[in-house]
């Protein structure tokens, strides 16, 4: 491994809001860096003009923010186009960047008469034999040349974090574009001069890219930059319980809606942390992923990103906060005593207001009336205030004595003519929040 200062980056496109399959390569190269003791870039990767907004930027950042994670250095690499101008005319002169004119109908045919000779499609090289006076009459003609990154043909060879020894052969992948006709340069390369020029010494992103590494490592000698100074990993890809690829289409996973549902920062971060892994899930601080993240740890197996994981990871992690950690996000006069007798029922924190009503405001209990007769019992038994912890236990021993009555017979009644809920915390800490007045009227109808 590297033996200089980690440097890592989150690359993302602000094409789209922040999706959990994006973010888990976030949460991958945050937390390799807090254990390594270095520091995460945040690079926004729009050069694609078409796609990209101001506004999708604005929300990544404000969603890394609202996780936690935060970035040593910020870079658009639509301002950094000067760069891969100068880049780009180190390869043109080097002979490793050259023009081509074929359009996207004559590749298509290309392709096809490969594929039914049997060939891999790869791309035939014949842009490299254009002479001078064949590109000038191209351009007269007002066709404008793409370029393409001349591979060297060897076999890229790397030792990755998470898979070992993996090699790409070059002979079998086409010559990449890297600038369009329009000028624009494409990902394969601004990427590649970004990571050079910024001394990005690890690389974690997911396992789609890998063929992608070995024409980059190739691009990077070219550049002039030592590739055995990056270090690269490749996360399995995660897919939904099918099987499927993760879909950004699907809205409910995107990191605003999982907010907008309730969920804590961090429990995805945990959650994400350790999915793929060898390791249990558990609701873990920062601290503890941090001194716990192993990439040498990872499935080479694509992971099932599971809601049900999640919001079982939510639950406990709700289980556990005190009152202080809470209290700015419950209502203004809920009392420690509240957060205690809820928090262990809870899947959403957004849940806690719902109690907060059931305890403190009006309800419309469900009919039972064929209970009629025990509630008006339960209701001629309630002892007199002040209540505290022993008070249900109490009434309810007096109250099953007299009508005959335990076990489910006895509660299930009594917590829904007080709760309306067929489940929920002990009615040993809920009765005396509800009080008498309101505990008798619910009874009674």
């Amino acid at each position: 491994m590297n033996t200089r200062t980690p440097r890592l980056r989150f690359a993302p496109s602000p094409t789209g809001y922040l999706h959990v399959g994006n973010l888990r390569t976030a949460v991958a190269n945050y937390l390799f860096a807090a254990r390594h003791g270095g520091e995460l870039m945040l690079r926004m990767d729009d050069t694609d003009l078409a796609r990209s907004r101001p506004e999708y930027e604005a929300a990544i950042q404000e969603d890394l923010h609202w996780l936690g994670i935060p970035w040593a250095q910020f870079a658009r690499q639509s301002e950094r186009m000067d760069r891969y101008e100068a880049a780009a005319e180190r390869l043109k002169a080097s002979g490793h960047l050259y023009p081509c004119f074929e359009s996207e109908e004559e590749l298509a045919a290309k392709r096809a008469m490969r594929l039914k000779r049997r060939l891999p499609p790869v791309y035939d090289r014949a842009m490299l034999a254009l002479t001078p006076e064949q590109r000038a009459a191209a351009e007269a003609n007002g066709k404008r040349p793409y370029w393409r990154f001349k591979l060297s043909g060897d076999t890229i060879t790397w030792n990755d974090l998470v898979f070992g020894e993996r090699r790409v052969k070059l002979p079998s992948v086409s010559d990449p574009v890297l600038i369009r006709a329009d000028g624009t340069p494409l990902y394969t390369f601004t990427s590649v001069v970004d990571d050079l020029e910024f001394g990005v010494t690890h690389i974690i992103r997911g396992e789609d890219h890998v063929t992608n590494t070995g024409i980059q490592i190739d691009l990077m000698a070219a550049l002039g930059g030592k590739p055995g100074d990056i270090a690269f990993a490749h996360l399995p890809l995660l897919t939904d319980a099918e099987g499927g690829k993760l879909s950004k289409r699907f809205d409910s996973l995107s990191v605003r809606s999982l907010r907008k549902d309730g969920l804590e920062p961090d429990a995805i971060i945990a959650y994400l942390a350790r999915l793929g892994s060898a390791d249990d899930m558990a609701p873990l601080t920062r601290a503890e992923l941090a001194d716990s993240f192993d990439l040498g740890r990872m499935s080479h197996s694509a992971a099932i990103f599971d809601p049900r994981q999640l919001l079982a990871i939510n639950r406990h992690l709700l289980h556990r906060l005190s009152f202080a950690e809470v209290a700015s996000r419950l209502p203004p006069e809920a009392t420690e005593g509240f957060w205690l007798a809820v928090r262990g029922n809870l899947d959403l924190l957004s849940e806690a207001r719902d109690w907060w009503r059931i305890v403190t405001g009006d309800i419309v209990p469900p009919a039972q009336p064929e209970e009629a007769e025990f509630l008006r019992m339960a209701a001629e038994h309630l002892p007199a205030e002040p209540w505290d912890a022993a008070t249900a236990g109490a009434w309810t021993k007096a109250l099953g004595a007299a009508a005959g009555r335990r076990g489910k017979a006895l509660f299930h009644p009594l917590r829904l003519a007080l709760t309306g809920e067929e489940s929920g915390p002990d009615l040993r800490d809920l009765l005396p929040l509800i009080g008498r007045d309101r505990a008798l009227r619910r009874l009674t109808g």
